[in-house]
């Protein structure tokens, strides 16, 4: 079997072809039984044959099939691996390190759905070489706070820090532990274990405002985050900072045979875990073995990138079909379905539930996991008006969010690209928040924003700028939501046309 498995599109082929002549009726066989006499019927008649279908086109189309699902299945890591790519390939920064962007997010950030309210700094972590690897969260206080989320390379959630985190805002130092370590975990540090080598570190720095010095306060504040080996805690060294606010940094989903190659060296680097042994085999079709040097020839490189678009086809529909709506009544719509929430949350170790689909789906729009979904922030998605129509760049609408949002923080709605859900290129800005000097609110507290080609009159600074040429979709943040958030005693509205 393991031969069959390195086989190219051609050679495999070729083995069906032999395999089916091998198959065929030998010019000796056995006399045939004596004609019968009795009348035909309908039950008696021979059987049409199905038309023949050439080994290639078998082989081939094995190929696309174990891809698109390969794709389905693969798509966290392979979203994680884009971004580490990018860190690695774009920037200076290196695993083990922290790059940040020292300024709030613009268009420049192709990555998935990400906050251009805070200021991100984001670590990859690596333990095969290094072992233990702590990353140390300080505590909050009048210089700062953060919302920390530590992910495998899965995505899966490990664990929350910050002031709405594991530690509530004291402060914690979690430990990222490979997989198959014996040795102990010191008091004061809070194991988390990813059951792979790789795995990151998303913290967002909080912002009080725009203005140049919060910004520059909420930079120095999340400097004070530490990532280092635990063999060199008594004595840590000093952690390396990389500013990449100027790099144009993408990490969009590509649907072509360049997903494979990303999905390989997932598999080269990480052990394979228990669930997803499955999939093992079906990986070997497309020439991904572990140990095993990945060269898919031309061929299969056009039917790995066939295998790409129709799991970018079959994923947009399950997007486009939505998902439950927060807001009963309107088109707002919880960030992942509910079946991952309660997949994530048992670590997707449940016997009978593993929702790979809804997984593929929510991990082409968006990234990181959270452990606590609905303490430190809660989002909600809007791809629909009012009237149920899709979100059109090249029109206007208007969004009432009504007075005294029920956060302990702030508030944010940013606008993405409909297609990429990335924030959307070349505008200067993407979002309206709470925590904007800017924003003029209304004589009752409320506040209404608009999405559009133009500002209307009078309302520049309550507006976010979209592409006429494109669609787009809206996120509502919420940060520090309280119980009256999520017992829906304040409702946010659909969008309207203007």
């Amino acid at each position: 079997m393991t031969a069959v498995r390195r086989l190219s599109l051609g050679a495999l082929s070729a083995l069906l072809f032999l395999l089916a002549a091998c198959q065929r009726p030998a010019e000796t066989a056995a006399p045939a039984a004596p004609e019968s006499t009795a009348p035909a019927t309908a039950n008696t008649a021979a059987p049409l044959a199905a038309p023949a279908t050439a080994p290639a086109d078998i082989a081939r189309r094995a190929i696309e099939r174990r891809a698109t699902e390969a794709a389905i299945w693969g798509m966290p890591a392979v979203n994680y691996d884009l971004m580490r790519q990018q860190m690695l390939t774009r920037t200076a920064g290196k695993e083990n390190q922290v790059i940040y962007w020292g300024r709030p997010l613009d268009w420049h950030n192709q990555t998935l759905t990400p906050n251009p309210d805070t200021i991100y700094f984001m670590a990859f972590i690596n333990t095969k070489d290094a072992g233990p690897m702590v990353v140390e969260v300080p505590p909050a206080g009048p210089e700062g706070s953060v919302n920390g989320n530590f992910v495998n390379v899965w995505q899966a959630p490990l664990e929350d820090a910050g002031l709405m985190g594991v530690d509530k805002g004291k402060g914690v130092k979690l430990v990222f532990v490979p997989p198959g370590y014996e040795g102990s975990i010191p008091a004061g540090f809070q194991a988390i274990h990813p059951g792979t080598y790789g795995g990151y570190a998303l913290v967002r720095s909080n912002l009080k405002s725009h203005a140049p010095e919060d910004v520059a306060a909420s930079v120095a504040y999340a400097k004070r985050v530490r990532v280092y080996p635990l063999s060199q805690a008594a004595n840590p060294p000093e952690t390396v900072f990389t500013d990449v606010q100027n790099v144009d940094f993408d990490s969009t989903i590509r649907y072509d045979d360049s997903f494979f190659d990303n999905l390989n060296r997932v598999v080269q680097a990480e052990p394979w875990l228990d669930r997803d042994r499955a999939m093992i085999d079906a990986l070997a079709t497309l020439g991904i073995e572990k140990g095993k040097p990945y060269e898919p020839t031309a061929e299969t490189r056009q039917a790995l990138a066939a295998g790409a678009r129709e799991a970018q086809q079959y994923l947009s529909a399950r997007y486009d079909a939505g998902m439950p709506a927060f807001y009963e009544g309107t088109h707002w719509m919880y960030p992942a379905h509910p079946d991952l929430v309660r997949a994530a949350q048992a670590d997707f170790n449940e016997p009978d539930h593993y929702p790979v689909d809804v997984r593929g789906t929510t991990y082409t729009y968006g990234y990181i996991g959270i452990k606590h979904l609905g303490t430190g922030q809660f989002y909600s998605i809007a791809i629909k008006d009012k009237d149920g129509n899709e979100l059109d760049g090249g029109k206007t609408y208007r969004l009432h969010v009504p007075a005294n949002v029920p956060v302990e923080q702030y508030w944010s709605v940013t606008a993405y690209d409909r297609q990429t859900h990335a924030l959307i290129r070349n505008m200067d800005r993407a979002s309206r928040a709470s925590n904007s000097s800017e924003v003029q609110k209304n004589p009752d507290g409320s506040v209404d924003l608009y999405f559009g080609p133009k500002a209307p009159a009078g309302k520049e600074s309550n507006w976010v700028p979209t592409d006429p040429q494109r669609g787009f979709e809206l996120m509502f943040r919420a940060y520090g939501p309280t119980k009256a958030f999520f017992d829906k005693q304040w409702r946010l509205t659909d969008l309207e046309p203007v």
